[in-house]
């Protein structure tokens, strides 16, 4: 990476501190989300902010970012305190990069990265100027994206670099990010490193947060984790390693969970030469009862749409869904909800949660037909739909009426789980059930997917994690260009086999 614009300030020496969260604390209606908290962010540093989730992690990034007021403590930038205002932590060069695109789709990138700030003369803003201060910030994270091309055609790693690129615009000293490889792929997660690496190097001190501790170890200089809202510790990275880190988050050693061969049923879904143009093509398998089948492949082979198939939420042009020897109508969920198929979706928040509703609504909503019987809601019926939901995954929460929102991570995957647990399906899928969140609700998660094959639920299982794939599968189905390249068993289930097969097969 090339040095910083010429317009940008110079920035500060190396190891000098940049912000510092002084003794945070806040606390929300029946819930302490930290306690006295200090952590700080150095130049020239990368500090990796680790937890559970709940830990949190979430609350003390958006007191850094100015979004919300802390009750106790207080928030400085370069000696500085910061207001409880985004606007001031913009002011403070504090930029963050979430989760979730803040980009603005139907704008250009260079709209986009000088959104805010638009440069402007004589009253209007300045295209020329905009495209050429946009063209300099770009050109140091991803010269080859264009600043007229819109956002909605940005990749999600190509919108991380835009949204770099805007930090770098607005001479941020401070680069909070969020969750930064959630949907990026490992190619485009070494890009995303080697510019960190390169913004590191001009000084800017970079809080990373991640709950994938390969990752951690790849980037931080240092390592702070929080448990339950305090402060466990700030150490040096090359100091720790992922078991150390583990036990510090959790307070315990996290048994690594493998499931045991089982007795394995009948057949219970017949996928016959389904095909989708363009997206899956003449697939053909089997899943039996007390069976945990896995798709693994790359990013884009095609898993997440053949199981949208499966499940009737997207339409295909041949083939057939069979469970338990009766066919799935395709074109709606409907039919394939009442035949006992469940699905947790890859994208929990846009596609198995409603964030405002309650824990309790979004845990019956796979459940309406049996809890409002002639469109009258039971509330007795509801409520024992609720308890079956969240008990059975051992959901942690204040009460059944707050909005799932506020729970963590870990904790609204097991409610949509639990959602469906409720209506006792023959087949479920998940779809990255474990994706984005922490290590201890990972292991639960794992635990609940084995005794659910135990009981003699048939699993097809979507997952991207190399561990996982290993310890949960009964079988491996490769995925590769949208066709099943190759089957692997526990007797030749390796990590090269499954590489080899998804780059090659």
């Amino acid at each position: 990476m090339s040095a910083v614009p010429s317009a940008a300030l110079p920035m500060p020496r190396q190891g000098e501190t940049l912000l510092i969260a002084d003794n945070v604390s806040k606390t929300f209606p029946g819930v302490i989300a930290l306690d006295e908290v200090t952590f700080e962010v150095r130049a020239g540093e990368v500090n990796a902010l680790v937890g559970e989730n709940g830990a949190g992690k979430s609350t003390l990034i958006k007191i850094m970012s100015g979004n919300y007021a802390p009750d106790g403590g207080e928030v400085r930038v370069e000696g500085s305190r910061l207001e409880a205002t985004p606007a001031a932590a913009h002011r403070a060069r504090v930029a963050t990069i979430h989760q979730d695109s803040h980009l603005v789709p139907n704008m250009t990138v260079a709209e986009n990265i000088m959104l805010g700030h638009w440069p402007v003369r004589f009253g209007f803003i300045s295209r020329r100027e905009q495209y050429r201060r946009a063209q300099q910030a770009i050109s140091l994270v991803a010269p080859s994206l264009s600043p007229n091309m819109l956002a909605h055609r940005l990749s999600p790693a190509e919108g991380q670099l835009v949204e770099i690129a805007r930090a770098i615009s607005e001479n941020s000293r401070v680069l909070i990010m969020d969750e930064p490889t959630t949907s990026l792929s490992g190619r485009e997660i070494d890009q995303l490193f080697r510019v960190v690496d390169g913004l590191k190097a001009q000084g800017m001190g970079i809080v990373f947060v991640s709950h994938w501790l390969e990752e951690v170890f790849r980037i931080a200089d240092r390592v702070t984790v929080l448990r339950d809202g305090r402060l466990v510790g700030t150490q040096p990275a090359d100091t720790l390693d992922a078991d150390g880190v583990i036990r510090m988050m959790v307070g315990r050693d996290v048994a690594h969970v493998t499931a045991q061969p089982r007795p394995i049923g009948d057949t219970v879904l017949r996928v016959r030469n389904l095909t989708r143009v363009g997206v899956v093509d003449d697939i053909s398998f089997e899943v039996r009862a007390g069976e945990i089948v896995t798709l693994a492949g790359l990013v884009g082979a095609g898993r997440t749409e053949l199981a949208s198939c499966i499940f009737g939420a997207d339409p295909y042009e041949s083939g057939s869904v069979e469970l338990g020897g009766q066919t799935v109508s395709p074109g709606s969920p409907h039919p394939a909800i009442q035949a006992g198929i469940g699905l947790v979706p890859e994208d929990r928040r846009h596609q198995g949660l409603v964030a405002n509703l309650s824990v309790s609504t979004n845990a019956t909503l796979a459940v309406l037909d049996r809890i409002a019987p002639n469109g009258f809601l039971s509330r007795r019926l509801e409520d024992e739909a609720v308890a079956t939901a969240t008990r059975s995954v051992a959901v942690k929460m204040a009460s059944t009426s707050v909005p799932i929102s506020t729970l963590s991570g870990g904790n609204q995957q097991k409610v949509i789980i639990g959602r469906w647990l409720a209506r006792q399906p023959k087949l479920l899928i998940l779809d990255e059930p474990t994706k984005g969140i922490d290590v201890g609700s990972k292991a639960e998660i794992s635990e609940l997917i084995i005794r659910l094959a135990t009981a003699g639920t048939a699993i097809l299982l979507i997952s991207s994690e190399m561990p996982e794939v290993l310890s949960l599968s009964d079988r491996v189905l490769v995925m590769r260009s949208g066709r099943i390249v190759g089957e692997l068993n526990r007797s030749n289930l390796t990590p090269e086999a499954v590489i080899a097969l998804a780059t090659t097969g």
